[in-house]
């Protein structure tokens, strides 16, 4: 994807998981890079793992929950790559679970703090800069889910979110998208990446509540074919599709992706 040789990136929570894959690929395909978790040791870890392989990144801890924090991280970057082309909203939490009235107050409100206003701070900060780019605009990818779309037992907190911010990806796409701002689009996604082994992954089998907690490791898609995907939504091709929900099961994307169909 030469598209993306020189773009600047963040991948929000890009310190694993399927955010460490979206920077990896991302990478790869020419754009510099910044990852960003709570943690800055773990960033550094992945930014260095992808400069030792030629690509370029930096890491920078920011927690996505603190508006003051998210504004200073964005300072940074237009300060160190003079602008930003690409956002990942990748960060985010799958705790509480737990049926609705066992659940803790303090750690639905974290939970939302992160997967909501998260994705709001760094978009609310990201744009701006985009729309300096002038007609190149900007690409913003916020991660999503199935949750978004319908309940899970055990999951009130995080479908609570996803749905939330499924509702902010057509309000952004409504004020800053293509047909809003022609002179300076931003495009915007939220893509579901379906099942992957990861952390977070791990944490659901061992609540054990709802039908994914019962998805075998195996049965899991590949963290790989995430940050292809997303590295697709980020380049023209794909411009037809802002401003939807866009699920890496659809046979139509995968073809256009290239990957394989699904069993």
């Amino acid at each position: 994807m030469s598209e993306l040789q020189g773009k600047r990136a963040i991948v929000t929570g890009g310190s694993r998981g399927i955010g460490k894959a979206i920077a990896e690929t991302l990478a790869q395909a020419g754009a510099k890079v910044v990852i960003t978790a709570r943690h800055g040791d773990a960033a550094e870890d992945t930014a260095a793992a992808i400069r030792a392989g030629g690509g370029e990144a930096l890491s920078l801890s920011c927690d996505v929950a603190d508006a003051r924090a998210v504004e200073q991280l964005f300072r940074n970057v237009k300060e160190r790559l003079g602008g930003l082309d690409i956002l990942i909203n990748n960060a985010g939490i799958i705790d509480p679970i737990g049926h609705i009235w066992e659940t803790d107050p303090d750690a639905f409100s974290r939970l939302i703090a992160i997967n909501v206003n998260g994705v709001y701070h760094c978009a609310r900060a990201a744009i701006p800069l985009m729309r300096a780019n002038g007609r190149d605009g900007g690409t913003i990818v916020n991660i999503s889910s199935g949750a978004a779309h319908r309940p899970i037992e055990g999951w009130s907190a995080y479908c609570t979110s996803k749905a939330a911010v499924a509702m902010l990806t057509r309000s952004i796409d409504l004020e800053a998208g293509p047909a809003a701002m022609p002179e300076a689009p931003v495009r915007v996604f939220g893509f579901a990446p379906g099942t992957v082994e990861t952390g977070m992954m791990q944490r659901i089998r061992q609540a054990g509540l709802g039908p994914v907690a019962k998805i075998p490791a195996e049965a899991h898609g590949p963290a790989e074919a995430v940050g292809q995907a997303v590295a697709y939504l980020c380049t023209q091709a794909a411009a037809d599709l802002a401003g939807q929900e866009i699920d890496i099961r659809m046979p139509d994307l995968r073809q256009r992706i290239g990957l394989p169909p699904l069993a």
